[in-house]
């Protein structure tokens, strides 16, 4: 970024309204008298108070000045609001702006005043009062060049009907049915395609003055300048401090809000997985040298319950080792409490019901030839459940020095192992729960990019230019 330009004006500002950022100020808050540009809030209240552009207002008992910028209305002229806010705005017509005020303001011009110095102050414009809605250098009417900037924002973007106007480098109006065509004094537009407003004005005090508004790259820049010279050096000043601008500036929007940033597993649920997303998005506008760098803070297994849009960590927006934002990361969707471990009697049942499984295929019959009379049948009679039962509940009341042999030949225990310990049939002890699957971190959504660990823990990703 090159250094700022040399603006011989009593103030100047540049600023970028997608932000709320002050690129750039030279006396930015000084109280000047601002002739013309005080017709940006003239209309803004008109605006405000008339809804159908396709009114008709009858001019008032007011001539202008022989040297006043003027359309040449005569008392009783009819013209509708759209037509006189496109004369207001484009030639600057003092005699338009005094028709809008007088009929807006009831009949009366300091009822409008007092409509402007409202609205002022409900926009936080400190440095600025009005006492005509004119321009003409009368005493309590200023303003400062961070004023005009944001005022012109506020009526770009309140407006799109003034947006349309103020890019015109020439309109037709129409005075009592008769058409007549104007051009817009502030000739950037004309010029340049990328300059779309705003207002010029002159006056013995305020010098030349001129607010004006581009676009280039998805990044509107408004730029003021304050007491020049000359129409030519004002317009110098103008693109001096436009190009200076967007050679050296750039909009940056490393996060947007719900973007997905991570992932994490979650403790105690298989295979359950908690995508973490921005709260909130992040714009600014950066010098073009800028190496932002994104850093996710957040555990690396979450434990719920969790409610949707719970903050779990914060995603930190860096230029170097500056921090320049601290976004909330939030879960995406609701984190489910961990599941339940199985209770002791649900193992015991499991277990019970594969041991009589077994129990019963060891004593089926293994071969066609085998014999099915009476022996056969009284053969499973004594080893049926009312015999086995009995005899099973007198070994259960035998001391612990019965024979070993026989319980396991009443199929009590199984046959001892290699190590002389008694075996169960499914295994080597009672039926359990498995393994758990083993969680952990997990990799971050990257849009295809690796993530990547800072020495703190937290996975970190650099943001190419112009992300």
């Amino acid at each position: 970024m090159g250094r700022p330009p040399a603006i011989p004006a009593r103030a100047a500002a540049l600023y970028a309204p997608q932000t709320g950022q002050l690129l750039l100020g030279i006396n930015p808050h000084a109280r000047l008298a601002i002739a013309s540009t005080t017709k940006l809030m003239t209309a803004l209240v008109t605006l405000e108070h008339v809804h159908h552009l396709s009114r008709v207002f009858t001019q008032n008992d007011w001539i202008a000045a022989p040297d006043d910028s003027q359309l040449g209305l005569s008392p009783g002229d009819r013209m509708s609001v759209h037509d006189l806010l496109i004369a207001m705005l484009l030639p600057s017509a003092d005699d338009a702006a005094e028709d809008l005020a007088y009929n807006v303001g009831g009949g009366s011009v300091a009822r409008f005043v007092a409509m402007m110095n409202a609205q002022a102050r409900l926009l936080s414009l400190r440095d600025t009062h009005y006492s005509t809605p004119i321009g003409l250098d009368t005493p309590g009417n200023y303003s400062s060049a961070y004023d005009l900037v944001r005022l012109a924002a506020y009526d770009l973007g309140h407006s799109a009907y003034f947006a349309r106007v103020v890019a015109l480098p020439d309109a037709v109006v129409r005075v009592d049915g008769v058409a007549r065509r104007v051009q817009n004094l502030n000739d950037l537009v004309g010029r340049y395609p990328w300059i779309d407003g705003v207002k010029t004005g002159s006056t013995a005090d305020a010098g030349y003055v001129l607010v004006a508004s581009a676009v280039r790259g998805g990044l509107r820049l408004i730029s003021a300048v304050l007491g020049t010279s000359s129409p030519g050096v004002r317009d110098r000043d103008t693109l001096a401090l436009l190009n200076w601008g967007y050679g050296g500036f750039a909009l940056r929007r490393p996060v947007q809000r719900g973007q997905r940033l991570a992932v994490r597993d979650v403790a105690g649920v298989a295979g359950a997985r908690a995508v973490l997303v921005a709260g909130y998005g992040f714009a600014r506008v950066l010098p073009r040298t800028a190496r932002l760098r994104l850093v996710v803070r957040a555990p690396q297994t979450l434990s719920g319950p969790l409610p949707a849009r719970a903050r779990v960590g914060w995603a930190l927006v860096l230029d170097g080792c500056r921090v320049l934002a601290r976004i909330p990361l939030r879960v995406e969707t609701a984190v489910p409490a961990p599941s339940p471990p199985p209770s002791a009697g649900t193992s015991q049942g499991a277990g019970a019901s594969q041991e009589a499984g077994a129990s019963q295929g060891a004593g089926a019959p293994q071969g066609t030839g085998e014999s099915h009379g009476p022996a056969a049948r009284q053969q499973a009679a004594g080893t049926g459940s009312p015999a086995r039962a009995g005899m099973m509940s007198r070994l259960r009341l035998r001391s612990a020095s019965g024979s070993p042999a026989a319980l396991a030949e009443l199929g009590v225990i199984g046959p001892r192992g290699p190590g002389g310990a008694a075996s169960w049939p499914d295994g080597p002890s009672s039926p359990r729960e498995g393994p758990r699957p083993a969680v952990g971190g997990g990799d971050p959504l990257r849009d295809g990019q690796p993530a990547r660990t800072d020495p703190g823990g937290a996975e970190s990703q650099d943001r190419p230019e112009g992300s």
